[in-house]
């Protein structure tokens, strides 16, 4: 009797797990398209987020953007010697969404973050398009995020 019990608990278990449970920013089935009309500022940062857009699939809604980027890396703090110790990377970017001529959603959106200098400036650089990717990735997230919340 044991055994069976444990059997069906077990089961049960596995059943309940797999409730279909899903976080909704990683449901990257947006049901609109984006048409990127006008880009300026660091040229980078703008491919980046052109082609996470180019990754949406083709849709009846579709929308017209204007970006604008602005990337800003200082020195928060310097050591004993007067060489960099800590830097901080602020990524700005400005941003419009039109349909039919019609301006729907204006926003600006700020992602920063701090790190330490590396000795090694290879690696250095290899870490802050790191960041600078994760922050991008962010970036587009929000935008769409709020792109898709136009038609509720």
């Amino acid at each position: 009797m044991n055994k069976i019990t444990n059997y069906i608990l077990i089961l049960s278990l596995l059943f309940l797990s797999n409730c279909g449970y899903e976080a909704v920013l990683n449901n990257k089935d947006y049901q609109f398209s984006i048409n990127v009309n006008k880009i300026d500022g660091d040229q980078k940062i703008n491919s980046q987020i052109i082609n996470n857009f180019n990754k949406l699939r083709e849709n009846e809604k579709k929308y017209n953007l204007t970006l604008t980027s602005n990337k800003k890396k200082t020195i928060i703090s310097k050591d004993s010697k007067g060489d960099p110790s800590i830097f901080e990377l602020k990524i700005e970017i400005n941003y419009i969404v039109k349909k039919e001529g019609e301006t729907l959603i204006s926003n600006k959106i700020n992602k920063k973050t701090t790190y330490n200098n590396i000795t090694d400036k290879f690696e250095l650089e290899s870490y802050e398009k790191t960041i600078i990717n994760n922050l991008v990735s962010e970036i587009t997230d929000n935008i769409m995020l709020s792109i898709s919340k136009i038609g509720q």
